[in-house]
């Protein structure tokens, strides 16, 4: 903003840095929705890909919290008193993971599980944690409406299931008005001097939230990374003067592409 400024350039430019993005902008989520309709677009900060692409699309996303109670009881003396969590789970996850590939662009992943006391007594308890991905809101509902079922029928009886969705992001599909921000940032980034494509990743952002409500959103410009969330995870530095750069020609020309 200084370097626009110092050239003489006045745009109204909202800047937003949320400190809970990582774990699904639960407080500042709000916040966004608030401010987004009062913008003619949306530009997000989040790092390009690998190759440098921004982003225009992104899956949208939930996380489910799955508990499940059955009953305890000896596994060696009386286990046809117990009711195993543990086996009702497992049998749910396996079901679950029967969901990839149903549709072209959902994912499901169990990435957690606990449960039981001991390995001498059937489990009383079990819960897991599940990530649910789609590129489309038709696909996304379909997906999660499948989830819900299987997991509101537990395999076993005797066994209860709850199920809660901790987070969601919807899907940014990609708008008429995102491809002309990104054919715009492709323009503006030859006449920079390098070369841009557009994307779409599995990765949501807060660029879900503000495109879900119809505002124009393009995503992927800030500096080129990649590894994301590994002790391998990178930032090329030669990437940050262009990037802003981008950015900046950005600002000045995004009615351009309204």
């Amino acid at each position: 903003m200084a370097a626009l400024r110092a050239v003489g350039a006045h745009p109204s430019v909202t800047f937003v840095a949320n400190p809970d993005e990582e774990i699904g902008s639960p407080f500042s989520t709000p916040l966004i929705q608030d401010l987004a309709p009062r913008h003619d677009a949306v530009l997000v900060l989040e790092c390009a890909r690998a190759n440098g692409d921004i982003v225009s699309a992104r899956k949208g996303i939930a996380d489910y919290e799955v508990a499940l109670t059955g009953r305890a009881a000896h596994a060696g003396v009386e286990p046809e008193k117990g009711r195993s969590a543990i086996l009702a789970a497992a049998q749910q996850i396996l079901d679950l993971q029967a969901l990839n590939g149903r549709w072209p662009s959902v994912t499901l992943n169990t990435g957690v599980i606990h449960g039981g006391t001991r390995p001498n007594v059937v489990a009383a308890s079990c819960d897991y944690q599940l990530d649910l991905r789609a590129a489309t809101a038709t696909e996304f509902d379909a997906a999660a409406g499948e989830v819900e079922r299987i997991v509101s029928s537990p395999p076993l009886d005797g066994v209860s299931a709850t199920l809660k969705r901790a987070a969601y992001h919807p899907p940014m599909e990609r708008s008429p008005a995102a491809a002309r921000l990104a054919a715009l940032a492709i323009e503006v980034a030859e006449e920079i001097g390098f070369e841009l494509h557009d994307a779409s990743t599995g990765g949501a952002s807060d660029a879900n939230t503000t495109a879900a409500l119809g505002v124009p959103t393009l995503d992927g410009l800030g500096p080129v990374g990649g590894d994301d969330h590994s002790a391998d995870e990178w930032l090329d530095l030669s990437s940050v003067v262009p990037r802003i750069t981008l950015l900046a020609g950005l600002i000045l020309r995004v009615g351009e592409a309204l």
